[in-house]
C-alpha cells in the first residue's frame, strides 16, 4: 500500500483502535503466482511493537496450505467526500475524494492443527463475539460433538513483520476544510460516515 506522507500513521494505538472496531480482516497470500483471498475473524495480540493475528480456515480453503508471506489487511471506516463541501471549492479547483482509515500488515503465516490449540482459539473468538452480541455460548471441549468438529479447520498465526497505517482524513487541507467536511459526515445517516468525522475532528485537534 503506497501511504501519502500526510496520511501515514506511526502510532500503534491507532491499529489496536481499527482492530478494535472490526477485527474482520482480508487476509492475502500467493500461490502458483495467482492471489488467494480469505476474509476472517482474528486474535489480535499486540506487545509493544510485537504483533500477531491469530485465526483459522476451513481445512478445505486452499489459503491453509500455503504458510509462508500474507498480508492481512484491517479495514476502518471510509466515506465519501464532496468537493461542495469545501469553503475553498472554487479558488482551490476541488474534487472530489475518499477518506477513510485502513491498516496493512504484512508478516510470515504460520499453520497449526493441534486440537488443544485450535479449541483454545475458537473459544476465545467466541467468547469475545458473543460479548459483542450480549450472548454467552461457550466451546464446551468435553463435548465429543463439538470436539469432532475441530477437525475441519486448520489454525494460522500472521507473525507481523511490517505495519502500514493510513488514516487519509483530509490533513493535507486548510482547517476550515476539514471542519466543514466533518460538520457534513456527522449529519450522515451511515455510521462509518460518523466515524470519519470524528477521526477528522481528531486528527485536526491534534494538528493545531
Amino acid at each position: 500500500m503506497y501511504p501519502p506522507r500526510h496520511f501515514a500513521e506511526s502510532d500503534l494505538a491507532a491499529l489496536d483502535a481499527l482492530i478494535e472496531r472490526d477485527n474482520f480482516i482480508t487476509l492475502v497470500t500467493v500461490a502458483d503466482a495467482a492471489p488467494q483471498v480469505s476474509h476472517l475473524p482474528v486474535i489480535y495480540r499486540r506487545a509493544g511493537d510485537h504483533v500477531e493475528l491469530i485465526g483459522h480456515w476451513a481445512k478445505v480453503n486452499p489459503q491453509s496450505r500455503n504458510p509462508g508471506p500474507a498480508k492481512a489487511i484491517v479495514h476502518g471506516p471510509h466515506a465519501y467526500v464532496s468537493p461542495s463541501w469545501y469553503p475553498d471549492k472554487d479558488a482551490a479547483a476541488r474534487v472530489p475524494t475518499w477518506n477513510y482509515a485502513i491498516a496493512h500488515l504484512d508478516g510470515a503465516l504460520e499453520i497449526f492443527d493441534e486440537e488443544a490449540a485450535l479449541a483454545t482459539l475458537v473459544d476465545e473468538l467466541s467468547r469475545q463475539q458473543e460479548a459483542r452480541v450480549g450472548q454467552d455460548w461457550r466451546f464446551d471441549y468435553e463435548r465429543n460433538d463439538l470436539r469432532v468438529q475441530l477437525k475441519g479447520i486448520v489454525g494460522f498465526r500472521l507473525r507481523v513483520q511490517d505495519i502500514r497505517i493510513t488514516f487519509k482524513l483530509n490533513q493535507n487541507h486548510p482547517a476550515d476544510n476539514v471542519r466543514a467536511v466533518a460538520a457534513r459526515l456527522a449529519q450522515g445517516e451511515a455510521a462509518p460516515a460518523r466515524e470519519v468525522a470524528a477521526l477528522m475532528l481528531d486528527r485536526l485537534a491534534r494538528r493545531e
